[in-house]
């Protein structure tokens, strides 16, 4: 679910939000006004004084009638009816663990594949309960983890087919939801990255020359004219753009996807807790499920599991949705082209224009729990919501004003190296794939189809990709790993208000950060 977030305060003399607490219920009203002429052009000095919680406050605040967690907007306030729960010991060919993208998938393509296999798939609590219908909706063509540390260990060759592969997996996606009849709001309009400092745009420069290496990935850097030109955003400097990218309802393509899986013939077990997985066995309160494979596809969940405590970080992103914004508002924004949108912040935002013409915008709130606790169905706190809303409206004035109709969090699963995996051990028949840290939309769907050529036993160039089989080590003992977390995004918030007052060089502490987390 990620891109992460930096947040913004509204500056003084703008219009300010001034009702405080605790958000529950849907806003009913919208104060919804054309920004003050102050707020459509800063300098940097201005952009320092009032980054990100410099001082400690916000001038932005959430109403207390917004709806907070319920899972997410993705819902409309409607959770799925229940499954049935397993009731009793099973035995099957595959048995899944986890029913987001990457376990929906999985099963699809066996079924595909091999019609005649007995897959099913055992879900905790509801299909789409976890980062796959809680996400930003950015189904991208990124590599987790960045390519060069692939191209070190198999070449450039085999990379760029990765990246490729990746692009595809765009594809794959959209022709899925297609032919299966899943309506997910689906606009392939890019990916748009903006730069909004001088230190961002010598990154952003430095990331463009790095991109023009690999023409697989098709990116384009435009000036701060042509940046407006597809979206206006306050400030820009400059962007990187690349068509491999759409929006998409999350909660519409799982719940699609796991439609089509029982079309198949594949049985989701909801309110099905696995305690458990060990070689040809997952471990449920109802009992005992045997099978050849035992897939694990639990992301950011991992942690719950005896024995993989530490082998993914539970990392927390949130988001804010606002109501519906008005013609007036998208006439002044643009964003006709449906693009999805990051900034080039060390902790930075991600966001997208819905089908319904709200804003709905993500980044880091608290970034992680003490002991790896995981939270439950989505409640955020106030001020992450604050943080989030001053970010849109100093990003976006047009839609200075606007309600916040929702706030929700999630977690993803993070391992050391900040890089996916996927993998079977054929000893102990145990398959995984995750790790995607906040890119899982779209590298679930290439995962699936890996695990499915690994567990039939297919020699196909997804299973000799650079991710497959690899395995990082494990994070650090608790308190050090809440610590190292705090003192790294910490920093990386330091950083971003250094460079605000107009530095053009990535500050100190966004290297020793980088250090430090391992990137």
């Amino acid at each position: 679910m990620d891109r992460v977030a930096r947040g913004l305060p509204a500056s003084r003399g703008c219009h300010r939000r001034q009702h405080p607490g605790r958000p529950r219920a849907v806003r009913r009203t919208s104060r919804l006004s054309a920004a003050p002429p102050c707020c459509e052009k800063r300098s940097h000095a201005a952009l320092a004084r009032r980054f990100p919680l410099a001082d400690g406050r916000l001038t932005a605040s959430i109403s207390p009638v917004t709806i907070n967690g319920r899972v997410s907007f993705w819902y409309g306030g409607d959770l799925p009816a229940p499954r049935p729960a397993l009731l009793g010991p099973r035995r099957a060919d595959v048995a899944i663990v986890g029913a987001g993208y990457t376990g929906l998938w999985t099963a699809y393509y066996l079924k595909k594949a091999r019609p005649d296999l007995d897959v099913v798939v055992l879900e905790r609590r509801f299909a789409g309960y976890g980062a796959s219908g809680r996400n930003g909706g950015w189904l991208t063509n990124t590599i987790t983890g960045g390519r060069d540390g692939y191209v070190r260990t198999h070449g450039r060759a085999v990379v760029g087919r990765f990246q490729t592969l990746m692009n595809e997996a765009v594809d794959e996606v959209i022709a899925v939801a297609a032919a299966e009849g899943i309506d997910a709001d689906i606009a392939k309009g890019g990916e748009l990255t903006v730069a909004r400092t001088p230190a961002q745009l010598t990154r952003l420069h430095a990331l463009a020359a790095a991109e023009a290496a690999w023409p697989e990935g098709g990116s384009v850097l435009l000036d701060a004219a042509a940046t407006r030109a597809r979206l206006d955003v306050a400030g820009a400097l400059g962007a990187l753009h690349h068509p491999h990218a759409a929006r998409v309802q999350p909660a519409r393509l799982v719940r699609g996807l796991a439609a089509a899986v029982e079309r198949l013939g594949v049985p989701i077990y909801e309110g099905t807790a696995v305690r458990e997985i060990r070689p040809h066995l997952a471990r449920t309160d109802a009992g005992d499920v045997e099978a050849d494979v035992v897939v694990r596809a639990t992301e950011g969940f991992t942690a719950d599991l005896p024995g993989l405590h530490r082998l993914w970080l539970p990392m927390n992103s949130s988001m804010i949705a606002t109501e519906p914004l008005p013609p007036e508002v998208w006439e002044r924004l643009g964003w006709a082209g449906r693009d999805v949108v990051a900034d080039m912040a060390h902790v930075y935002m991600y966001a997208q224009r819905t089908a319904d013409d709200r804003i709905a915008l993500g980044g880091r709130g608290v970034p992680y729990r003490y002991g790896s606790r995981t939270g439950a169905d989505g409640a955020t706190p106030e001020r992450t919501g604050a943080v989030l809303l001053a970010i849109l409206e100093d990003m976006f004035p047009a839609a200075r004003g606007a309600a916040v109709d929702h706030v929700w969090s999630g977690v993803l699963g993070v391992p050391r190296d900040w890089r996916a995996t996927v993998g079977l051990d054929p000893a102990s028949g145990l398959a995984w794939a995750g790790g995607y840290v906040g890119t899982g939309v779209t590298t679930t769907n290439l995962a699936a189809r890996t695990l499915r050529d690994l567990i039939l036993g297919e020699d196909t160039e997804l299973v000799r990709m650079p991710w497959v089989g690899r395995r990082a080590r494990r994070w650090e003992v608790e308190p050090l790993r809440w610590l190292a977390v705090r003192a790294v995004y910490g920093a990386y918030r330091a950083a971003d208000r250094a460079e605000a007052r107009g530095t053009a060089r990535t500050a100190v502490a966004a290297r020793v950060a980088d250090v430090v987390a391992g990137r």
